[in-house]
């Protein structure tokens, strides 16, 4: 296995389509030294540019034409359906079969986001992510992604003794949980305006202001018509009390929604966060009460304790989860 892939490696087309970008990048070699893939021929185009995935590859392919790819992993942000992949915000639809054929490859997979979010995890570099909790990984168990964006993503990078498989789902439509009276007293709130009111209700772009709504109640205060950027900004120069306990809020809260899907997929292996928002909350969220509220779980605080968590602020995610589903698939 390690003289293989020092020796020879069939590059690999990777691809990272989003409703606004399409990334395309060849993978070119792994070492295993580091443990990292070497990501080369690194494009990205605007979606909207191109009238279907397959004119937007081809395009690429392209400006790389003197190296045909036989196999190709896509990292997409949509549902796909018995090989039929559709990316909502683009319009684009495509049959995971013919876009192989078109495109003479011997292996295509198509995953999405966050399945290649658990993928990459194994391959991140710990020097270019943030540690939000220390603890200790076992390297043999499992793995658990999460992360606010648009709306909220979860997987799993399940891991046995011969393999690894992605296990995704869900998780952002769970039931959000309250562990104190704060939290209790915004759910009330929150179940005015929704239904059943998930994780993704709150831990998302648009869950920033709802939160924001919910805890100007709670305080008897009126809310402003506010958006995620507008709260960050007025909590942030201090200008606004109810922006700034929201943000505060929702940094713990998200400790206790951490813990509970660590539990839920047994990542003793370790739990990442990526998603575009807490990035850009890094400094509040490693002075909250983040740690506390992930590692308080009754008997199985010990258990808890132990998991490490990192903030991803790492580029190029889904390329590198891309090229890890299709190297992980060879060496099993």
């Amino acid at each position: 296995m390690g003289l293989h892939s020092s020796t020879h490696f069939d590059p690999i087309l990777v691809a990272d389509i989003g409703g606004t970008n399409a990334r395309f990048a060849l993978i070119t070699g792994f070492d295993e030294s580091s443990n990292q893939f070497t990501i080369e021929h690194n494009h990205t185009f605007p979606s909207a540019n191109y009238g279907s995935l397959e004119s937007a590859t081809e395009y690429y392919l392209s400006t790389v034409s003197h190296i045909t790819p036989k196999r190709a992993c896509l990292a997409v942000a949509g549902p796909i359906n018995a090989g039929q992949v559709h990316l909502t915000n683009l319009g684009w639809h495509f049959s995971v079969n013919d876009f192989k054929h078109h495109f003479d490859l011997a292996q295509l997979s198509v995953i999405n986001d966050f399945a290649a979010f658990a993928y990459a995890a194994p391959y991140l570099d710990p020097s270019q992510n943030v540690t939000v909790k220390p603890g200790q990984a076992d390297e043999s168990a499992n793995i658990g992604v999460m992360g606010p964006g648009t709306g909220f993503g979860a997987a799993c990078l399940v891991r046995t003794a011969h393999s690894c498989a992605v296990m995704s789902s869900e998780g952002g439509h769970i039931s959000l949980a309250a562990v104190n009276q704060l939290d209790a007293q915004l759910i009330q709130e929150l179940k005015k305006d929704h239904p059943h009111v998930s994780v993704e209700t709150v831990f998302s772009g648009p869950g920033i202001a709802h939160l924001y709504k919910a805890m100007a109640a709670v305080k008897g205060v009126a809310a402003k018509n506010l958006d995620a950027a507008q709260i960050s900004s007025l909590a942030n120069s201090g200008e606004c009390e109810v922006c700034d306990a929201t943000l505060d809020q929702f940094c713990d809260w998200i400790g206790s929604v951490a813990g509970d899907l660590a539990l839920a997929y047994g990542a003793l292996g370790g739990l990442y966060i990526g998603g575009g928002i807490l990035p850009r909350m890094q400094a509040r969220l490693l002075e909250s009460r983040f740690i506390e509220r992930f590692s308080q779980k009754g008997i199985m605080s010990q258990y808890t304790g132990q998991i490490p968590v990192t903030l991803v602020t790492q580029d190029n995610i889904p390329l590198i989860g891309a090229a890890a589903c299709l190297h992980t698939s060879q060496q099993d």
